[in-house]
Formats: C-alpha cells, structure tokens, sequence
C-alpha cells in the first residue's frame, strides 16, 4: 500500500452486493482504505460472479461484472443467519470506520445489521445504506425498474422508437456518487465531532436529482421530454450524430451561436451563418431538422478523420462515436486501466474508480485484483480477529464461514 494514500488505516466493512455499494468499497480502497466485503455463504457470494457473458469461463468466479467494482477487497465470506456469524460481523464492525449496506428498507433490522445495533459496537461509526426508493418504500430497487420511473426510459430512444433502457446501471453509478460525498463528508464531520453518522442515499433520488435541465423543461416549461435520439432539446446542433462517407459517426456539441458560426463557415456554407433561421439557436432550435439535414449532407464528404482532424483544427467541439475498444484506444483512458493476474495465470483488466488527479504529495493506491469467494476468510479471522486455528477450523466446518482452499 502507498504511504501517502489519504484513508490509510480507515476500514471499510462492505455488506452490499452488485453495483452501488460495492463501486463505494472500490473508491475507498483505491484511496487507501482497507476494505471487508462481506460475502453471502447462503448464496456463494456477491450474485454478479455469476453474470457472465457467453464468452466468460464458466470455471472462475471472477466475472466481468464482478470484476467492474471489486478491485483491492479482501473477501471474506459468512452466514449471518447464524448466531457465531453475527458475532463475527459485530467485532469485524467494532473495529470498522464505514459500514455499506444495500438492504430493502427492513431487512438489516430483521439481519441483526442496521445501525443501531452495529453503533453498541462502535459509537463512532459511518453506517452507509443504498436503498431503492428510500426508507418509507420497501421495494427492491433494481436500476432497469428505476430508470423508467425516474423518467429516464421514456426520454431515451429514437423519436420513432421505443423508450429505451440506459446500456449501463446509470442509477446505481449515480447513488453510488452521491453516497461517496456524503460518506466524505461524515467523516470530515467525525473528525470535528468523533461522532458516527447514518446516511441512506436511494436510487430513486439520485436519478431525479440528475434529471437537471430535464427536469426543469417540465417545471419550468411544462414540456414533456420526448425521445429525441441523441438531439438536445435545447440547443442545435448539440449531441445531434452525423455520418461521414467511410460510414462512421460523429457527433457535434456547437453549444453557442458562435461555434456554430465556425461550424457551418468551415463546411462551405457561410451563408447559413447569417440566415435568420438558423443564425440564432432559438431559430436553430425551431427550424432543427432543416439544418441538421444541410449539415449531415455536407459531413457526408468527408471521412470521419478528415472532418473530425478538421473541427479540432479549428477548435469546435465533436467527437467520434466510438465502440469499446476505440474507447481504450484513447490515450486519456491509458491512466484509467487496471491490470492484474491471477496464481492460476489468469489475467485481469479493469477501470479505475478515480477520475480525477492529485499532486504527488497524495496518491491513490494500486489494487489487488477482485477476490475469489472467500480468499481472505481465514487471514481476517487469523490476522485481525486473532482466532487461533482450531476455532477457524470448526467454523468453515460447521458452515458458519467459508474459506477458499
């Protein structure tokens, strides 16, 4: 571990599974906290070993899923429906700085691992619980379900198209972030204080508080969102794809008058700049299909190099569209990548939950590759618990705790 990693020596105890808190456990460890993620011996573990596309090995447990948010925890895998279980988690929690859980409203009470409970352990403890729709909705918050009713669904597709689901888990990404700042700053407030905190972020709330202008355009306006592709409902051309002649896409985000001036000046038809539709973006807007099709008829010349070397030259914002393994063929994604192997030589690559820089007076740690199921139950029973051999041994043998062999 890097001895100028921020959290060094904070401990996370991780009892969330799938996406939200355990992308939270991966921020820690990457800046330098140790992190126990609980692992469910009724189910063999976090559920997303077991999401694995065609291609995967059906041998490991490491799947591409799992392996997305786990990177620097140590496994430890346990039956908290036994009584020696819950003890086990009780003195791993009076040691711990932060506790995530990702239970429905209800169910860590009837675990015996809700907050108040845990905090006879520890006065001072973080008790950090992802839920789907907050603590009043016992429903179980899965992110497909939660991107429809939060708006996102029926605003994204093709006009003429079906409402479409976002391709990653947006809710649990954007939940995830929200609960990271407010774990942060309950620690900045522990440090003034010495007191824990509870902190429950949903699913639900972190998708409406990141509907942003969407939102609004409602509030405000009293205008539905409707599916506009990848069109902005507000500003023309922005986010709006063109093809080029090597049947490649691009996409152009002229977010002002005057980088729309430069956009139709450098494809040949200045003319358009002084037009009284489309000089303004409010007549841009208004007349939008007119112009998106002059637009796309002039791209359509050029490769999707050519123009895209062009617009840079003259500094107007467009990109390529780019499938994933273009993504990493950016030299910004470089610094992102995680690499590592397993003893069995398997290979293993990633992306880092760090996405921003710091001076080298505080830096981020480099990680482990995400554990197999119970890799590290014996090490934490043997080297933070101090239970000696004999006791460890009729645990795993009695089905309390499993160890990797």
């Amino acid at each position: 571990m890097t001895e100028e990693t921020p959290l060094q020596g904070l401990k996370v105890l991780e009892l969330a599974s799938v996406l939200a808190g355990p992308s939270v456990g991966m921020f820690f460890a990457e800046l330098g906290a140790t992190v126990y993620k609980i692992e469910n011996v009724t189910t063999k573990g976090d559920v997303t070993r077991k999401w694995k596309l065609p291609k995967e090995s059906a041998d490991t447990d490491i799947s591409g899923y799992f392996s997305c948010v786990n990177w620097g925890k140590y496994s430890f895998a346990v039956n908290l429906c036994e009584e020696e279980g819950l003890q086990i988690i009780y003195e791993l929690a009076a040691q711990a700085d932060i506790v995530l859980v990702s239970y429905k409203p209800g169910d860590a009470e009837k675990l015996k691992v809700d907050y108040p409970t845990l905090k006879k352990y520890n006065q001072s403890l973080i008790y950090s619980h992802i839920t789907g729709y907050g603590l009043q909705n016992s429903r179980a918050g899965f992110d497909a379900i939660i991107q429809a009713e939060s708006g996102f669904t029926y605003m994204n597709g093709e006009p003429d198209g079906p409402p479409t689901k976002m391709p990653v888990a947006l809710m649990d990404v954007l939940a995830a972030h929200h609960l990271k700042e407010a774990i942060l700053l309950a620690l900045y407030y522990r440090e003034r204080t010495g007191k824990g905190q509870y902190i429950e972020a949903s699913l639900f709330k972190a998708g409406i508080s990141s509907l942003a202008n969407q939102a609004t355009n409602w509030l405000v306006g009293k205008a539905i969102p409707e599916r506009m592709g990848s069109d902005h409902p507000n500003i023309v051309p922005y986010g709006t794809i063109f093809k080029t002649s090597d049947e490649k896409e691009i996409v152009l985000a002229a977010g002002t008058d005057k980088q729309y001036h430069h956009l139709i000046t450098l494809l040949g038809r200045s003319d358009l700049a002084t037009d009284c539709k489309f000089e303004k973006n409010h007549g841009r807007v208004i007349h939008k299909e007119e112009i998106k099709a002059i637009i796309q008829g002039e791209i359509s010349k050029y490769t999707r190099e050519e123009i895209l070397n062009l617009l840079q030259a003259k500094r107007i914002p467009a990109g390529g569209v780019f499938n994933m393994k273009e993504v990493f063929e950016v030299p910004e994604s470089k610094p992102m990548l995680l690499d590592g192997s397993y003893d069995d030589g398997m290979k293993i690559h990633g992306v880092s939950s760090i996405a921003f820089n710091t001076t080298d007076k505080m830096q981020v740690d480099k990680l482990s590759p995400p554990p197999h199921y119970g890799e590290h139950t014996r090490s934490v029973l043997t080297d933070i618990l101090k239970y000696d051999k004999k006791v460890i041994n009729e645990l795993i043998n009695k089905g309390v705790v499993y160890a990797r062999k």
